[in-house]
Formats: structure tokens, sequence, C-alpha cells
């Protein structure tokens, strides 16, 4: 059966809410517990399962301060959409491997994500404008 936009929606900001305040748990409690979950073009690769999806949140939330995320479009179908999303924050640590030294940080993010029938996500594909994070974060 297929969700609701307004079904996806509620899943999809909660899980953006849970992020915006480092809550691991949260953001676990999200996923379905055989998710995919695939940070396009990260050396580790996608993970599968909810616990080993749980490194990734604890070395984002260390690296990147609690920011905001700004959805600029959304597109849906059947039990998936896709988010067009500005996040904007601070970097203290050393988010995607790259030295933060506290700086601004604000770069664009593409999240795929599909859905159980109860809506949970089942599969989230991210890519980051790492261009753009590159050019607010130069090594110096």
């Amino acid at each position: 059966m297929a969700l609701t936009r307004e079904q996806m929606d509620r899943m999809i900001d909660e899980h953006f809410g849970y992020e915006s305040r480092d809550d691991v748990e949260g953001v676990l409690r999200t996923l379905a517990p055989d998710v995919v979950h695939d940070i396009v073009g990260s050396p580790a690769g996608p993970t599968y399962g909810r616990e080993n999806a749980r490194a990734f949140y604890e070395g984002l939330f260390a690296d990147l301060e609690a920011g905001k995320v700004t959805c600029l479009k959304r597109l849906y179908g059947d039990s998936f959409l896709v988010d067009e999303s500005v996040w904007e924050g601070r970097a203290p640590g050393r988010p995607f491997g790259i030295e933060g030294k506290g700086r601004a940080l604000k770069f664009r993010l593409l999240h795929v994500i599909e859905f159980t029938d109860d809506a949970m996500i089942k599969r989230e594909n991210v890519w980051i404008d790492l261009a753009e994070i590159l050019k607010q974060l130069p090594n110096e």
C-alpha cells in the first residue's frame, strides 16, 4: 500500500528533527531494523541494519553542531520521496574528513528515502554537496 505525502513528510520531518537535536536514539527509531543507509561516496560504503547506522550518526553529531535543515523541494512517489534541503550550522569536528575548526558551514543535501508500509525509513541515500563544503572549509 502506498503511503500518503503527509505520512512520508511526518516521518522525514521527525527524522530531521532528531538529527537537529543530535538524538542518535531518536534517529535510529525512525529507521527500519533492516535499513540500508548509504551516504553516497563514503569510503565506508552503505551500512545494513539500524545498529550499523549508529556509528555514522555518532560521528556526524560530533563533527557538526546541531544545525538547521531547510527543505527546498520534495518530490513524491509510491512510498518514497526525494528531499532537497540546505543544512546550516557549525563544524567543530572533522565533517567528511575535513577539519572544521568551529567554522560556519552551509551546504545542500539530497535525500532519496524509501519507506516501509508502516512509514519507517527502509532505505536512505544521501548526496552531500562536498564541493561547497571544501570551499567553506579549506585546508589552511
